[in-house]
Formats: structure tokens, sequence, C-alpha cells
């Protein structure tokens, strides 16, 4: 028996479990949010115990002192020699890296320098495997990539129209993220219909803070919403999604704030979406709050509403119909409104929800016994799938 770490880091969160493995149990599991934004929120959760604290959190290198502090503090782990193995979620890995890796001082550097794919969350993700490989010198350290899932793509789905140098000599194309979340999710979602996962074709839509809709079939990815980066795609939190390219000159030429293209990819980034639609937040649970009395935040919703259904709408094209569509992440999983404003725009395909069903806290089916398209709620398991990597690679 081992103790493996699986380490979520999200642009402004940070998920983890603790597993006794290859027993795949689930010894304490936490939830660090709000990284980098005034109240924080960490939550650990251990037998029938929980504790929840609001704190301050400037970055994820402190968050990750704070994550082993409470193992100890908790009891979760006597000494930090008793965790063999920790496996990094890392969103961008590029035409470099196709599967999990373990982590090495070369590994580390590439990571870092794919961060122009995913500048919101490779910096994180390399600050925290550097944090962790200080404290925890002994573990092993494994990078599980969020593209690898996408290279199945083909190739008229993840080239850009552009001339083909571009591409070669470049590597400008589409890569896509949280595909570790959406592979397991389309697995379970197979389960549920009672087929094996070769003979389905499911859309599945991972919507948090960073939000991506995929196309899967037979369980491969076909398409998927991010692109180059995860700028792209659905407007998500602070992120602006799909754009008109034509507007990065536009705006360095009528904007003295804005100075330059980095300025430009920095605000479609980190003020954008929710936050900058609103000026009020990036959280759709505050937007909800305040939707009924502020103009901006009922705007904010309907896009975002609007920008999801239009995905949907693509792949039951792209997939010339679907047998399931998949709601995970925090959104996904947790917001009634969003689900019901979403779904409510999606009927001429034949999706019928039950609402006695659509409720806070469900997982499963949502959907009436005769929606053509069965619509799922599945808590994402990231976490679990980077614990079975890190035991393959360990063993290796």
């Amino acid at each position: 028996m081992t103790k493996t770490l699986a380490v979520n880091a999200g642009s402004s969160s940070m998920k983890w479990q603790m597993y006794e493995m290859p027993e795949e149990k689930v010894l304490a599991k936490g939830l660090i949010e709000r990284i980098g934004l005034k109240d924080s929120i960490t939550t650990v959760k251990f037998g029938d115990q929980k504790e929840e604290r609001v704190l301050d959190i400037e970055n994820h290198t402190q968050a990750v002192h704070i994550l082993l502090d409470d193992l100890k503090r908790f009891h979760i782990v006597e000494e930090f020699s008793e965790i063999t193995g920790v496996g990094h979620r890392v969103v961008a890995g590029g035409e470099l890296f196709k599967k999990s890796t373990v982590v090495t001082p070369e590994v580390l550097q590439q990571v870092k320098e794919l961060s122009a794919l995913a500048p919101l969350h490779n910096p994180a993700n390399a600050a925290g495997i550097e944090a962790f490989m200080n404290l925890l010198p002994d573990a092993t350290s494994v990078v599980v990539f969020d593209t690898a899932f996408h290279t199945t793509m083909p190739e008229k789905a993840y080239r850009y129209p552009l001339p083909k140098k571009y591409y070669t000599e470049n590597g400008v194309r589409k890569y896509g993220a949280h595909g570790t979340s959406h592979d397991y999710v389309s697995k379970e979602a197979a389960k549920l219909l009672g087929k094996p996962i070769e003979e389905t074709k499911i859309i599945t839509a991972h919507i948090g803070n960073g939000a991506s809709i995929t196309a899967v079939k037979a369980g491969k990815s076909v398409d998927t919403s991010m692109g180059f980066t995860p700028l792209a795609g659905v407007m998500m939190g602070t992120r602006t999604g799909e754009m008109d390219p034509s507007v990065f000159p536009y705006l360095i030429a009528n904007d003295s704030e804005l100075k330059d293209a980095q300025d430009v990819v920095d605000m479609m980034n980190k003020k954008s979406g929710l936050l900058g639609v609103s000026g009020i937040s990036s959280d759709m649970r505050e937007i909800i709050d305040a939707k009924d009395t502020n103009a901006d935040a009922k705007l904010a919703f309907e896009m975002y509403v609007d920008r999801i259904q239009k995905f949907i709408g693509q792949y039951l094209a792209v997939l010339n119909g679907a047998d399931a569509l998949v709601f995970t992440a925090g959104v996904g999983e947790n917001s009634v409104p969003v689900r019901e404003a979403v779904l409510a725009g999606l009927t001429w395909f034949g999706i019928e929800i039950d609402p006695a069903k659509n409720v806070f806290g469900v997982e499963g089916e949502i959907s009436t016994p005769s929606s053509r398209v069965k619509v799922y709620v599945i808590p994402t398991d990231e976490e679990l799938v980077i614990a079975r990597d890190v035991e393959t690679l360990k063993v290796k």
C-alpha cells in the first residue's frame, strides 16, 4: 500500500485527493478556491470530518504549503515520506506530450515553455509542481496532460484555415483542454447508457471557471471548443471565449491602456468573461445572486448560456446526433439555473428535462424517459485518473 496525492490545479483553484493505492481508497480530499482573490476558501474532508476556512491565498505556491500543512495537522499523514507519488494535472502539453510523463527537470522546463498555450494554467501548474517537489523530494512526480485526450481529433478539426507553414513551423493548431475530465465522464456516461463506449456518441460539457465542450465518438475526442489555448471556445469566468481576431489590432490602436498584443491577451484571459461583462464577479454563484437586480449580471448570465448552447448545437451536427449530453465540473454539476437555461434552448433536438430531477446535488440522469438525448450530471473525477497514471508510471 502506498499513498498518492492527485492534484488538479485550475487557474484559480486547487482540487486534490489523497489515495491509498492500488486500492484506490480515498483517504482525504480537499479544494482550495478563489486563489489570488480576497477571501479564498480552503476545504478539507476526511472520514466524517470537514473543515472549511476563509483565508487570503495569493498564489498556487502558498496553496501547496497550506495543503501539506493540513495533511499533517489532521494526521492524514504523520510524515511526508508516506506520500510516494504526486500526480499533477497540466493543461497544455502541446505536441510534445501525448501521454502522462514522469517529471524531470527537462519536463518541468518544457511545461513552463508551453505556457504560451495556457497562460493562466501552465505557470500555476509549474509553480505547484516545483513546490511539491521541494517539499516531497522522494515522491515520484507525474504530469497528466489535459491535451492528451484530444490528440485523436481529425486534422479537419484541429487545423486552422491558415497557410500550412504556421502549423508545420509554429505548431498553430487546436489542442483543447480538460481532456482528463472529458475522458472520465464520457466513459461513465457510456456505463449509464448501458452501451459499450465504442458504440456511443456523447457531448461532454465541462463547465467551471474554465469551460469546454467536447464531441466524443466511440470514446475518442473528435472536436472540442478550446483551441490553440484555453482562451478559445465558450465564455468563461474571466475569459472571452471565441472572438473576432480583428478586435486585437483595433483595441491596440484605439485604447491607450493596451500597448501591444500581450496586453490584449491578458485582458481577454483575466478581465473578461463573466467578470468583464458583469463588472462584479467571475463566480457564477455571485452572478446568479445579482442577475435579478443587476442588468449587467443578467446579461453576463445570458451570454454565458448562449455560448454553451451554440457549441452543443455544433457538436450535435459534428456527431450527427448524440446518445447523451453530460454536465460536469463546478458550474455544470452544481448550478441548477445554468443547466435549466442551457437545456431550455435545446428542446428542438428532442431533449426533455424532468424538473424534479434537475435539482442541486443531483447525480445521474435528469432527462425524462422519452428524451431523445439522455442528459446526465456526472461529477468529474480527474483526480482518480491522475492517481491511476501515477501508479502505472511508478510500477514502470
